[in-house]
């Protein structure tokens, strides 16, 4: 597969540490990925024999960047070397938890466990050669693994359980390193990985639409980024707490620069793009996520692996969304074919690849107004695709817009009906997010059958309830958005029914939280046009112009926008 061409590879080689390309030579010579580069600037200094503090700030900063399986290696190794190490096991349980993504699973949940109880047995003699800071980090890290789960606390309909899982745990978390951070307030990793436990408890409850926690990390984390520039984890964390429509402008720069600490590790290659793709930066996107997919690959052939890589599959998500930004169809249709070929992922069970394998190919439809391919789509021919139930919902939402907009009423119903199945399916409260988003969803695809029974007055009305609740819940972040938002089907519905400045209002409004989308410019240039508004058509088709410059004929909308542009 071609996603990208020559000229991003070698961007990519060239900005790897040193210019090591990560292939048989580095395999031949007995070196690991991490023997040949960068990974940002750490201290953190720790009890034990003085020549493992090295390997172990290494594992640190990649944990910071979210490689847990390299740093896992790293700490693992570490505990071979040095078996009283107790800082080692706790870099590892530290991997088996992901903050900012989905909590473990019961197997990880199960290891996490046994590593940070085996850190304290080891710190638990006074006599120990173990430090006060060594004590508090691991006696953190154990209150999260030892929490109990509580119920969700949040207003009716609403869950406080986010991405991060138990909110109480991620609260025991952030209580105990509140207190780490306040007694070392000097300490560069005490106060870094404090931000990261704040981020936690924010993920943790998605009805603060304040943005508190996120607001309340960022003011850390800029802080500490002037005394270090090169922190993985200072940078990386600055990107989460600004991956928000009002904010993202500010996590700009430390976007444009997070891939050049750690140029060789997926996720820090990708995590840019979440800024840029809130600002519609739609080729840094791309480049930025094909480095990712390219890294991805490479370090798979490294560890001798067929399957594809889950990191690889959420880059590439990421990329088609921004060629169909910029009408880059054909390069969204390779994307689209090469996701079709994948039988197996590593993990084998990451929710992240489910989520990429059913947004990749609805996207290309829907992003296209492709109805008919929408509503002919296959369930992606996966192992344990039915342990993401939600996830082939992505798909049955395709179908019954699909096929509501091609007057398959009854059949747009049948793929309703199974969008129901699939929301009572998912039990599971860490994937609580995906079955409001899933509400929201069946509440669209059944305001369009309701349109095409004419209908018409009740549809728009259920549209824009819909959109008023989409806007509110926010994307989340294994999604470069939704696949159609729900305002701009709104400002489509509006324009078909002849009310331009009604549609052209929503289309506006749709761009402040989603810069620079094809099918937003687009709707507000049409809008602005009809309505009359001719500065307001031209800005928005000049700017839809200057985005598809390389687009070609790939929609047949573009000739409209040349003629309305031409002298």
């Amino acid at each position: 597969m071609n996603i990208q061409g020559s000229c991003r590879r070698v961007l990519f080689l060239a900005a790897l540490c040193g210019g090591a390309a990560l292939g048989d030579g580095a395999r031949t010579s007995g070196l690991e990925p991490g023997d040949l580069r960068a990974a940002g600037k750490i201290e953190f200094p720790i009890s034990g024999a003085a020549g493992v503090r090295p390997e172990f700030e290494r594992g640190v900063a990649l944990l910071h960047s979210f490689f847990y399986e390299e740093a896992r290696r790293i700490f693992t190794g570490m505990a071979q070397k040095d078996p009283n190490c107790a800082m080692a096991q706790w870099g590892i349980a530290m991997t088996w938890w992901h903050p900012i993504w989905t909590p473990p699973t019961p197997e990880e949940m199960k290891a996490g466990t046994a590593a940070i109880d085996k850190a304290t047995e080891m710190i638990r003699p006074a006599e120990r050669d173990a430090t006060d800071r060594e004590r508090r980090f691991i006696a953190a890290l154990s209150a999260y693994y030892h929490a109990a789960d509580g119920p969700a606390t949040g207003p009716v309909g609403q869950s406080c359980h986010g991405p991060v899982g138990s909110r109480e745990r991620a609260l025991a978390y952030e209580k105990e390193m509140r207190g780490l951070a306040q007694k070392y307030p000097d300490d560069m990793e005490a106060q870094t990985f404090y931000t990261l436990a704040i981020l936690a408890v924010g993920y943790a409850t998605p009805n603060d639409t304040t943005l508190s926690k996120q607001l309340e990390a960022a003011g850390i984390l800029e802080k500490l980024r002037a005394k270090n520039a090169n922190h993985p984890g200072i940078t990386h964390y600055l990107i989460h707490s600004y991956d928000y429509p009002a904010l993202a402008k500010r996590g700009l720069s430390a976007a444009q620069v997070y891939a050049s600490i750690a140029p060789w590790v997926p996720h820090a290659l990708h995590m840019p793009s979440h800024i840029f793709t809130r600002l519609g930066m739609w080729e840094e996107s791309v480049a930025a996520n094909t480095a990712s997919a390219e890294a991805s690959r490479a370090y798979a052939k490294v560890r001798h692996r067929e399957a594809t890589e889950a990191e690889e599959l959420h880059a590439l998500d990421y990329a088609a969304y921004s060629y169909l930004q910029e009408g880059e169809d054909n390069k969204a249709k390779e994307i689209v074919d090469f996701a079709a070929t994948v039988r197996k992922t590593n993990p084998e069970m990451e929710f992240t690849a489910a989520y990429a394998l059913a947004a990749i190919p609805a996207r290309y439809a829907l992003e296209r107004n492709d109805w008919a391919g929408a509503a002919a789509l296959a369930i992606p021919n996966v192992p344990h695709w039915s342990s993401f139930p939600f996830m082939e919902a992505l798909i049955e939402y395709a179908h019954a817009l699909g096929r509501a907009r091609t007057g398959d009423l009854d059949g747009a119903q049948k793929a309703i009906e199974r969008m129901r199945q699939l929301r009572e399916a998912t039990t599971d409260v860490k994937f609580d997010y995906f079955k409001n988003h899933l509400d929201l969803q069946i509440k669209t695809a059944s305001a369009w059958v309701t349109y095409g029974r004419g209908k018409k007055e009740e549809a728009v009305e259920a549209l824009r309830k819909t959109a008023d609740a989409e806007d509110t819940l926010g994307k989340h972040p294994v999604s470069p958005g939704a696949l159609v938002p729900v305002r701009e089907q709104l400002g489509g519905l509006l324009l078909e029914l002849g009310q331009a400045k009604e549609a052209q209002r929503e289309f506006e409004a749709e761009l402040k939280i989603y810069p620079g989308r094809f099918r937003g410019l687009l709707g507000a240039a049409q809008s602005a046009e009809k309505a009359g508004d001719k500065e307001g058509a031209r800005r928005y088709y000049a700017k839809l112009a200057a985005q598809t410059g390389k687009a070609g004929d790939s929609r047949s909308e573009l000739a409209r926008v040349r003629e309305y542009l031409a002298p």
